[in-house]
């Protein structure tokens, strides 16, 4: 098979959610511990870290593992979905599983695949085991795909679970309340392993205190504990500041590459997870400055608050649930600009008219359709944007509605392109 026959395979042959929605969606892990038993158990051949959360789980999995790079230590990172390419999901070190790697997992296990035909995700992840314990890494970071409990990553016992925070997203699989999908995300915590929980909400701490005492396992709050008073850019273009333990200065002069003032949140979680587990790896303050001051360098990582240009500025950024949205909204409201151009499209599975009322009315838009299934017909979206105020015109091609925003745009304004991470993925 050829890299991109391996790729049409997976594709079309597998459920595969980002494209076809709920349809795609397994609820049990019976096919995950199939493959998990299919493999010899692959993943107890490294140790790992365990992240969830409905936002923040990805750039903490990649602030993470650039810091266990800069430690030294052999990094593989499990992440979902990919934007432009499907190796991005799998990498060690920051360099992407490469495409003989793809085609060789696919063609020595396809009677397999064949057999108990898995989800797309199920099979990612197990590739993803199969490559690391190959490649014989030392630790790898493996982000969960939704929820925790029910998902394919959830037959690792790591070393420590991270979960950034709970909001309400994938309600028709997780939970239509904050405490449900906290029940959800809380089915990652293991027995005596410690749990870092970024953002507490009195919502659902109890969930997870709960659970962890169920589990004789320590659940810390890293929010109770961590702070950052205020950040500012400095002349290479990162985010600095000072961190906070328990009211005492700790790190001066942090930086970080990563733009969003949402990842002041994030952070927190990360350097909670790395205190605790400092008594297994040896990480030292020089490997936390350079790892996350260098987070995109060292992981490759894209879409979160992602400057694509300048004069206008242009910038992206993966946010696509209502509190995504509302934190992206957050820092467009700190950005100076003249006028703003939104280039906006969204899936079908969304809280569509919720979040769109959350929309500056002050903006022109070019409303878009990403190129998968699940995406919504742009011109539905007009209609819904049209009665909550909202003035703009289809443009159903993302590049091509970047084009006219910036064709229409002038060198002080911004052009901000979201709404869903498929509409990002076709701009990075």
């Amino acid at each position: 098979m050829t890299y991109k026959e391996t790729l049409d395979f997976l594709f079309s042959s597998l459920p595969m959610y980002q494209r076809q929605g709920k349809a795609a969606y397994k609820a049990n892990l019976d096919n995950s511990i199939a493959f998990d038993e299919y493999l010899n158990f692959p993943h107890r051949s490294f140790r790992t870290i365990h992240v969830a959360g409905t936002n923040g789980k990805g750039s903490s999995s990649h602030m993470l593992a650039s810091v266990f790079q800069a430690a030294g230590y052999k990094t593989g990172l499990y992440t979902s979905p990919h934007l432009s390419d499907f190796r991005e999901r799998i990498k060690i070190d920051g360099r992407m599983i490469p495409e003989e790697d793809v085609i060789q997992f696919v063609e020595n296990h396809q009677d397999f695949i064949k057999r108990i035909n898995p989800s797309f995700f199920e099979m990612t992840v197990f590739m993803a085991f199969n490559y690391f314990e190959q490649q014989s890494v030392d630790v790898a970071i493996i982000e969960v795909g939704m929820g925790g409990r029910l998902d394919s990553t959830n037959v690792i016992h790591p070393e420590l679970c991270l979960i950034t925070n709970i909001s309400l997203d994938h309600t028709q699989f997780l939970g239509s309340t904050i405490g449900q999908i906290a029940q959800e995300k809380a089915g990652i915590i293991k027995a005596k392993v410690p749990t870092v929980v970024t953002e507490s909400n009195p919502e659902y701490n109890d969930v997870f205190e709960a659970k962890a005492k169920a589990k004789s396992s320590d659940v810390y709050f890293a929010d109770k504990s961590w702070s950052i008073p205020f950040a500012l850019k400095n002349a290479e273009g990162k985010q600095q500041f000072d961190v906070f333990y328990k009211d005492s200065k700790v790190y001066e002069a942090i930086q970080l590459d990563l733009l969003g003032i949402y990842q002041h949140k994030n952070i927190l979680g990360v350097l909670e997870a790395i205190r605790i587990l400092k008594d297994k790896f040896d990480i030292e303050e020089i490997h936390i400055r350079e790892g996350l001051s260098d987070v995109v360098k060292a992981t490759g990582l894209k879409g979160r608050w992602q400057i694509l240009g300048y004069n206008p500025i242009v910038v992206c950024d993966t946010g696509h649930n209502e509190a995504g949205i509302a934190l992206v909204l957050e820092q467009i409201n700190q950005t100076a600009y003249k006028k703003l151009h939104m280039v906006w499209g969204m899936v079908n599975d969304k809280a569509v008219k919720k979040i769109l009322s959350k929309l500056p009315k002050n903006a022109s838009y070019y409303f878009v359709q990403a190129k998968i299934p699940r995406a919504m017909s742009a011109f539905v979206l007009k209609e819904e944007a049209d009665k909550l105020g909202l003035e703009g015109t289809v443009i159903e091609d993302v590049k091509t509605a970047l084009k006219e925003a910036l064709k229409m745009a002038e060198s002080n304004d911004l052009v901000f392109v979201g709404g869903s991470t498929f509409v990002v993925a076709e701009v990075v």
